[in-house]
């Protein structure tokens, strides 16, 4: 299929990957929580990112969950794989020893830990650029990161390479959001990365967002970035701010923990996780759940 950005725009899910007790991918909930983004109208999936505790997984296991998504997926929407890291040669050779069929475009991380320079981002990218046949998009993230993707950078990664076609912008800096939105090429799409932001980041020029929230209220999320998109503020506005109590619960005490609570509260997994993550404490799980409940509860149309 020839890759066209509409296919990563409205709203993506950075989907969970869960567990059982043992330890072991839980395939039977993840194909639950599949067709329950889908039915409830995603407009594509992310697997394997952060929310999807990449960290924590195998090579095989990471291939193992991508084949599955795009299986199960079955062409109902758009898969997006995360394959980055801090090691470039090994982020080249991870995109070259797998055929990634069925995956529409790679999200990468900009490398963590490091701490590069702007230059040293620029070429790490441009080798992942240069080693994949599939489109790119830079995922920006300092808060885990440890180092920023300033506006240049990213603009200078747009314009000489085409095949990046867009950026995941979690910095929370609006400056930076907005030079890249005034600078970028004509196609390059600039993808919130922050739940909480993603209703600012469309109204300036914004595609879309790559979603933590949906994973438990995707109907509700969706319906608030296409609102968004279709410029009906006000609208959007309203149910932005019936969800805002979840997205600040959410993350209360770290992401994955508070989605995966979520989650669990609806009965779509177990709330299982591999170390270092752990479960969230009683009283915020309690205070998810009292939430949920609240915002299911109302029916949600705008």
């Amino acid at each position: 299929m020839t890759f066209s950005t509409k296919q990563i725009t409205g709203t993506g899910v950075a989907i969970v990957t869960p567990f059982r007790e043992d330890g072991s991918i839980d395939f039977r909930s993840f194909a639950r929580l599949i067709d329950n983004l889908i039915e409830n109208h995603i407009n594509y999936l992310v697997v394997l990112g952060t929310t999807g505790e990449s960290a924590t997984l195998s090579q095989d296991e990471k291939r193992a969950v991508i084949d599955f998504a795009v299986d199960h997926v079955s062409g109902r929407v758009p898969v997006v794989a995360g394959v980055g890291g801090n090691n470039t040669r090994q982020v080249v050779s991870d995109l070259q020893s797998h055929p990634y069929e069925g995956v529409s475009a790679i999200l990468s991380v900009a490398p963590y830990y490091n701490k590069p320079s702007q230059e040293g981002i620029f070429r790490h990218y441009k080798d992942i650029a240069s080693s994949s046949s599939l489109p790119i998009i830079l995922y920006n993230v300092p808060g885990r990161t440890g180092v920023n993707m300033t506006a240049e950078t990213t603009l200078r990664l747009a314009h000489e390479f085409p095949q990046i076609v867009a950026v995941k912008e979690a910095s929370g800096d609006f400056t930076q959001v907005m030079k890249i939105l005034r600078d970028k090429p004509k196609d390059f799409l600039v993808i919130s990365g922050d739940d909480m932001l993603t209703l600012l980041l469309i109204s300036i020029g914004a595609s879309g967002v790559i979603s933590v929230i949906a994973n438990a209220l995707p109907n509700e999320f969706a319906q608030m970035v296409q609102l968004a998109l279709d410029k009906k503020i006000k609208k959007s506005r309203t149910l932005h701010f019936h969800l805002l109590d979840m997205m600040e619960l959410l993350f209360k005490e770290g992401s994955p923990g508070g989605i995966k609570a979520a989650l669990h509260a609806k009965g779509l997994i177990e709330e299982c996780f591999r170390l270092p993550v752990v479960a969230i404490s009683r009283d915020t799980y309690t205070d998810i759940k009292t939430e949920l409940t609240r915002v299911q509860n109302l029916n949600l149309t705008v």
